[in-house]
């Protein structure tokens, strides 16, 4: 696989060090920022402030996607959420912007206002018109893993055995391979005794060869584990991105971006 990618004035090399993805949740109802960056100068500051803290690139997310909790919204209302937002990113941010979307359509209006990157929740699966717009747009495509339930034969196998039918349809689209990075799907899909396992073997998904993005942060598993509200899980996220990046995390997807700078930039002076 390609060991470099190119989003705007960035070029990424990966194994050199872990690159920040900040969250920009775009919602009213986000698990753990609901409605505080919703209007969209506040969505603006606060993305201004993530890039002044580390952030490589900024995640804009319209639909809140906590399993069990949030409630789905039209492709239409999501589409009036993220693309004034991603537009006005594009103009005034130097910095990628990743769209957190599972609607081809969103997806695309997404990369025509200015997004460099989509972010998938559901591996290419949900939407059937999903892995031919992201081979049309050409641009990376994370391919996270899913399911409708937490019944495994095997966890770490059938995870594994997911993503590759995943990697293979965004193939058979046209995606080109050195636009995909894959998500283990920590929080989705999974109880929180199989999210620990998952992280544990977190390193097992580099056997496919691409990237690997980690998105736990202030997630329920750090909550159960330490018995922590969502406001008081940011030592529990930290530890978990040193670990993840120690099991090969090439991106880190975080609320805490400054925090998380640098518990990675500490973690890549040793390992890398």
């Amino acid at each position: 696989m390609a060991n470099k990618l190119h989003m705007k004035n960035q070029v990424w090399e990966w194994g050199k060090k872990t690159y920040i993805m900040g969250i920009l949740n775009v919602t009213p109802d986000s698990f753990s920022d609901g409605g505080k960056y919703f209007p969209i100068e506040a969505a603006l500051q606060h993305a201004a402030q993530m890039v002044k803290e580390g952030a490589d690139i900024i995640d804009v997310g319209g639909e809140a996607t906590r399993p069990g909790f949030a409630v789905p919204i039209s492709e239409e209302e999501e589409i009036q959420r993220v693309i004034p937002v991603i537009q006005r990113l594009s103009q005034e941010v130097d910095r990628p912007i990743s769209v957190d979307t599972y609607k081809a359509k969103t997806a695309e209006l997404a990369v025509a206002a200015g997004a460099h990157m989509i972010n998938d929740i559901w591996g290419l699966k949900k939407d059937p018109e999903m892995a031919r717009t992201a081979a049309y747009c050409k641009v990376p495509v994370c391919i996270m893993h899913n399911k409708e339930n937490t019944d495994y034969g095997n966890l770490m196998e059938d995870i594994l055995s997911d993503l590759e039918q995943s990697i293979e349809l965004g193939i058979k689209a046209g995606i080109k391979e050195e636009n995909i990075i894959l998500d283990p799907g920590i929080g989705f899909g999974k109880t929180w005794e199989q999210n620990l396992v998952v992280m544990r073997n977190l390193d097992r998904l580099k056997q496919f060869g691409y990237p690997v993005l980690l998105g736990a942060s202030r997630k329920n598993f750090i909550g159960r584990t330490l018995g922590l509200e969502v406001n008081e899980r940011m030592e529990g996220t930290m530890a978990v991105t040193a670990i993840g990046i120690m099991k090969g995390a090439d991106i880190v997807r975080v609320h805490d971006v400054l925090q998380n700078t640098r518990v990675a930039a500490m973690t890549d002076r040793i390992l890398r």
